[in-house]
C-alpha cells in the first residue's frame, strides 16, 4: 500500500510579520498550519525550519473537513456549485483548516479556564469550612 504526501510551504508578508502557510495532502487528508518567523527568514533559516521543525507541526489537528452531502433538487446543485465557483481559490483549504486549528484550541482553553475554575472554587470551599471547623472548636 503506497500512501501519496504532497507538501509545500509558501512565506508571505502580512502586513506586519513574515508568516509561512505550510500546506500537506497525505492519504487524501489534507491539514495546514501557519507558521510566524518575524522577521524576513533566509533561504538558510527556511532550510532549518524545515529540516528539524516540520515533522512537529500540526497539520491535522482539528477534526476532518466533513463532505457535505449533495442535494437532490438540481437547481440547489447549480446554486451551490456557482457558490463554490465564487469562492477565492488561493489555500481556501488552508485557511479553513486554520480556522477549525483555532477553533479546537478556543474550545480547549474555554474547558481548561472552567475546570480551573471549578478547582479554585472547590479550594475556597474546602478553605471556608475549614474556618469554620477551627472556629466551632475555639481557635
Amino acid at each position: 500500500m503506497q500512501i501519496s504526501v504532497s507538501s509545500t510551504l509558501t512565506v508571505y508578508h502580512d502586513g506586519q510579520f513574515w508568516v509561512g502557510l505550510a500546506e500537506r495532502v497525505e492519504g487524501g487528508r489534507y491539514g495546514a498550519a501557519r507558521i510566524v518567523f518575524g522577521a524576513e527568514p533566509s533561504n538558510e533559516e527556511i532550510l532549518r525550519f524545515v529540516t528539524s521543525k516540520w515533522a512537529k507541526l500540526p497539520f491535522f489537528g482539528g477534526k476532518p473537513a466533513e463532505a457535505s452531502k449533495p442535494a437532490k433538487n438540481p437547481k440547489r446543485r447549480a446554486r451551490e456549485a456557482a457558490k463554490t465557483l465564487k469562492q477565492p481559490a488561493m489555500s481556501t483549504k488552508a485557511q479553513q483548516a486554520l480556522a477549525s486549528q483555532r477553533e479546537a484550541m478556543k474550545r480547549e482553553s474555554v474547558r481548561a479556564r472552567s475546570q480551573r475554575r471549578a478547582d479554585e472554587a472547590e479550594a475556597r470551599f474546602e478553605q471556608r469550612k475549614l474556618r469554620r471547623k477551627q472556629k466551632h472548636r475555639g481557635h
